[in-house]
């Protein structure tokens, strides 16, 4: 049975990307990760439509290999910029993502974690220095 339903209108305009968004721009690109016990890099790109942007990860971390992929998006009931890492030994994670002026957070869950990445970004953009935070120290 042939199906000639369309769900698209021909006549639509796609919906604009929420302005959140727009502060992950300074992230596009291929960015490498250095410190102690950590090497490798993340490459972030815009999905098609500029709704979501896709973070590739690839890092050494210490003996252990680390890859995965995270999607970040604006979620419209936090009204905050949310995102779920996938990683290749099947875990699912969840973080809150704040871009501004000259600095990158990166809380683990909801913003106020204590568990947190905090870094500022360099005078040209090209890089950002900082550290994750964990309860307990590291």
């Amino acid at each position: 049975m042939a199906d000639d339903h369309t769900d698209v209108p021909t006549n639509s305009q796609a919906p604009t990307p929420p302005p959140a968004l727009k502060s992950l721009d300074r992230l596009v690109g291929t960015w490498k990760e250095s410190g102690p016990d950590l090497d490798g890099q993340v490459t972030f790109e815009w999905m098609e439509g500029d709704h979501f942007m896709i973070q590739q990860v690839d890092l050494n971390q210490g003996e252990q290999k680390v890859q995965g992929m995270e999607i970040i998006g604006y979620d419209p009931e936090s009204k905050s910029l949310k995102s779920h890492y996938f990683g290749s030994s099947g875990e699912i994670l969840e973080y809150t993502w704040d871009v501004s002026d000259d600095t990158l957070t990166i809380w683990f869950g909801d913003p106020g974690s204590p568990a947190f990445f905090r870094g500022k970004f360099s005078e040209d953009g090209n890089t950002n220095s900082g550290a994750w935070q964990w309860p307990g120290g590291g």
